[in-house]
């Protein structure tokens, strides 16, 4: 038996230090420093993970692959960039990418602990 996208996203996540994990109305949220670094949302059905990237990226990644990236709604114009995720998700390059936005949210004091 697999484990489902979102325990594998969420085992990511709280590997990272200092990481907690918020219950919202439309799933899970990571934080670090009271600052959100990674949404797990729902999309037409399918698993999705919200990330802060650096600027530029979320071009590339969206030019680059569009059935796997999109641009989220209210945070994308902010620099964040949409993961779909499923069975073929690529978790090497999902959790460097967690970790990139974890790395640009989070401060340098909670990245050490």
């Amino acid at each position: 038996m697999s484990i489902p996208p979102t325990e594998t996203l969420r085992r990511l996540c709280l590997a990272l230090p200092n990481v907690t994990e918020a219950t919202m109305k439309r799933g899970p949220s990571y934080r670090v420093g009271g600052r959100i670094f990674a949404w797990e949302r729902q999309a037409e059905g399918c698993a999705t993970v919200w990330l802060k990237v650096p600027e530029g990226l979320q071009t590339v990644l969206v030019g680059s692959d569009p059935e796997r990236f999109f641009v989220p709604p209210y945070v994308g114009p902010k620099g964040w960039v949409g993961l779909h995720l499923d069975d073929g998700t690529d978790w090497d390059e999902a959790a460097a990418l967690v970790e990139r936005s974890y790395r640009l949210i989070a401060p340098r004091r909670a990245q050490r602990s």
